[in-house]
């Protein structure tokens, strides 16, 4: 990544040409912020705590998870749960980026690390698509990933702030938020026939453990279990 001349046009003009790129995403990421930021609120996030969040986590599903394990008691906040949902759900990050390698030279590659931190699964599209016409580079992986993280942290603070006239989200159907963002994660990540079994055993162990266990571990031991599971299943097909 040439940052060592930001203010070079050829700079800024692929730092433009990624945010441009990006702007019918920013629409559905504003939408998805608002959302998030009216259940923050609810579920008794504080202007400060939405700010931290949206600023340093940036990651809406693994976002939606906190607030599903989220308690106002500072005392009563499971933390290890909190940490290891956030790990499974961002997990596909490891493969995501590692993608986007070719985009920076040897001699940036901590500078690229850095730039990850604004990778979302739909800059990461848009700039693989932009790779594969050649006209990808870091600059537009960046612009996108700025006009991105604006929006999210924008919009989420005006939920929250909008939150204070909605007494009840499920009188508007903002409580099927949770489920209808990875309803749309699943269907983004199928693949094929092979990702049924590890789908179907997440689901089952996450129905029995919520039954068997009390509070949200749940989400932690279908999401292990189930990857497990796919790590099983692939060996096994491999191995044929």
């Amino acid at each position: 990544m040439t940052v060592s001349a930001p203010a070079s046009p050829r700079f800024a003009d692929a730092l433009l040409a990624g945010a441009r790129a990006c702007i019918p995403v920013v629409i559905s990421v504003a939408a998805y912020g608002l959302v998030w930021g009216v259940l923050a609120r609810g579920a008794g996030l504080s202007t400060l705590e939405v700010l931290l969040m949206s600023g340093l986590v940036f990651a809406g599903s693994a976002q939606f998870v906190a607030l599903d394990l989220w308690t106002p008691v500072p005392a009563s906040l499971p933390i290890g749960p909190l940490v290891l949902a956030a790990l499974i759900v961002n997990l596909r990050y490891l493969l995501l980026t590692a993608t986007l390698r070719p985009l920076f030279r040897p001699e940036t590659q901590g500078r690229g690390v850095m730039a990850m931190f604004f990778v979302t699964d739909e800059t990461w599209a848009i700039t693989v698509s932009a790779m594969a016409k050649g006209k990808a580079s870091a600059a537009f992986l960046l612009g996108g990933g700025l006009l991105t993280y604006s929006s999210w942290l924008a919009t989420s603070l005006v939920g929250h702030a909008l939150g204070s006239a909605i007494d009840d989200p499920s009188r508007y159907g903002l409580d099927f938020a949770f489920t209808a963002t990875f309803l749309a994660l699943l269907l983004g990540m199928w693949k094929g026939k092979g990702d049924i079994v590890p789908w179907l055993v997440a689901a089952l162990t996450a129905i029995v453990s919520a039954r068997l266990v009390e509070g949200s571990w749940y989400i932690l031991i279908g999401g292990i279990v189930g990857s497990l599971a796919g790590a099983l299943a692939e060996r096994l097909r491999h191995a044929d």
